[in-house]
């Protein structure tokens, strides 16, 4: 039976069907699948092959032990509120009130979905920048607001001051930030954290900031926009301990936000999972509180993963954008004679061993062709795998 209703119609405008009814597949399940078809490295979906810090794991096992598997309470255990509360003084220098400007949600994802239901309403238009993490433009859809991209060109994926001026109206209730920024590993410098914070207040909108890889940055630290000034009345915070932890199955986020925001978020999100993942969230607060020398290591280890993936794309002819964090890299396939980047994702389990995503799945209808020729590389594995992979692209060169 072919789907109808309001649904239909949101989910098809997000891309979430196909014409005829049925389900459209994302990027990540088809080379993920296609990876597991062919024996290749999947260096396509962003997710960690192997355990983080055993104090967050054994925290974990302490917790099921002692019996922490019923709900939690709805904006998330204490220890949790707590340790993020602390977390944002000591690494950003941020006062929270972990009483009343924490929620905890399932993942970052469920944290942007409560708050683009709880601040947009049907007409009201969203500003991203392109490409940008697939949820966002089906989270929008869902709330029935616009879209309205901002693009990031290769190769350094800088926003254009002018673009971004031109984006932001005052029919914008919500400005998405992913920084770092998946897929580009781009971050954001200072003088653009300023203008948005400036347009942000011209046009009265939220700043919703997507930081999960807060502590995957290499050359310099993370700057969170609420820690600026003029910043924190207007910004929702989000992030998550899946990716600082190689944990991204326990599925545990958090915002941070004034109180009357928090409150409106939490308002939708306990129509969604209501609460989740107890046993998991005292041990990510067990995490959060580890020493400064924990959290470097794990910038530094990736920085180095990094640096034998992009080695192996160079050598392989590849055009790079060198990432300045997250778990990805991009390069362009044009100098393979590649133009067609999804071309060369499904031929690279043949000629390389590799699995790989198109940036153009980050990118909607209008743009598209501007990131025809981009691949983005996943590194967040181990290093005997990436040397693997390198290899595997080197037969490129060939």
């Amino acid at each position: 039976m072919t789907p109808t209703g309001p649904w239909r119609r949101t989910a098809a405008g997000a891309g979430l069907l196909r014409a005829d009814g049925t389900t459209a597949p994302t990027i990540f399940a088809e080379m993920s699948a296609l990876a597991a078809r062919s024996g290749a490295i999947n260096l396509g979906q962003g997710f960690p092959d192997e355990d983080g810090p055993v104090e967050v794991l054994t925290a974990a096992h302490e917790a099921i032990a002692a019996g922490l598997n019923q709900y939690p309470p709805g904006r998330g255990v204490p220890d949790l509120l707590h340790a993020i509360a602390r977390h944002q003084h000591r690494f950003y220098g941020m006062a929270v009130d972990p009483e009343t400007e924490v929620l905890v949600t399932a993942g970052a994802t469920e944290a942007l979905a409560a708050s683009i239901l709880a601040l947009t309403e049907p007409g009201d238009e969203v500003v991203v920048f392109e490409p940008f993490y697939d949820a966002y433009a089906g989270l929008v859809a869902l709330a029935g607001a616009r879209l309205v991209p901002v693009p990031l060109r290769w190769p350094d994926f800088r926003p254009d001051p002018d673009d971004l001026r031109k984006a932001v109206g005052d029919r914008t209730r919500v400005i998405i930030i992913n920084d770092p920024h998946n897929p580009t590993g781009t971050t954001f410098d200072r003088e653009t954290r300023e203008l948005l914070i400036e347009l942000a207040h011209r046009h009265d909108a939220f700043l919703l900031t997507d930081e999960v890889y807060e502590h995957l940055t290499f050359e310099k630290p993370h700057t969170p926009i609420a820690s600026m000034p003029g910043g924190r009345e207007r910004t929702v915070t989000v992030s998550s301990g899946g990716k600082t932890f190689n944990t991204t199955g326990w599925k545990v986020g958090w915002l941070t936000a004034p109180p009357e925001v928090v409150t409106a978020i939490l308002t939708v999100k306990q129509f969604l999972t209501y609460v989740n993942a107890s046993p998991f969230q005292p041990a990510i607060a067990r995490g959060l509180d580890l020493g400064e020398e924990v959290f470097d290591g794990i910038a530094r280890e990736l920085e180095a993963r990094r640096d034998i993936l992009v080695g192996g794309l160079r050598t392989a002819g590849f055009d790079v954008s060198v990432p300045d964090g997250s778990y990805f890299v991009v390069a362009d396939a044009r100098p393979l004679g590649f133009a067609d980047a999804r071309e060369l994702c499904l031929a690279l389990p043949r000629l390389a061993g590799v699995v790989a995503v198109p940036v153009s799945a980050f990118v909607g209808e209008t743009n598209r062709s501007d990131y025809a020729s981009l691949v983005r590389f996943a590194f967040c594995k181990r290093r005997p795998v990436l040397d693997a992979a390198a290899s595997g692209l080197r037969r490129l060169a060939g």
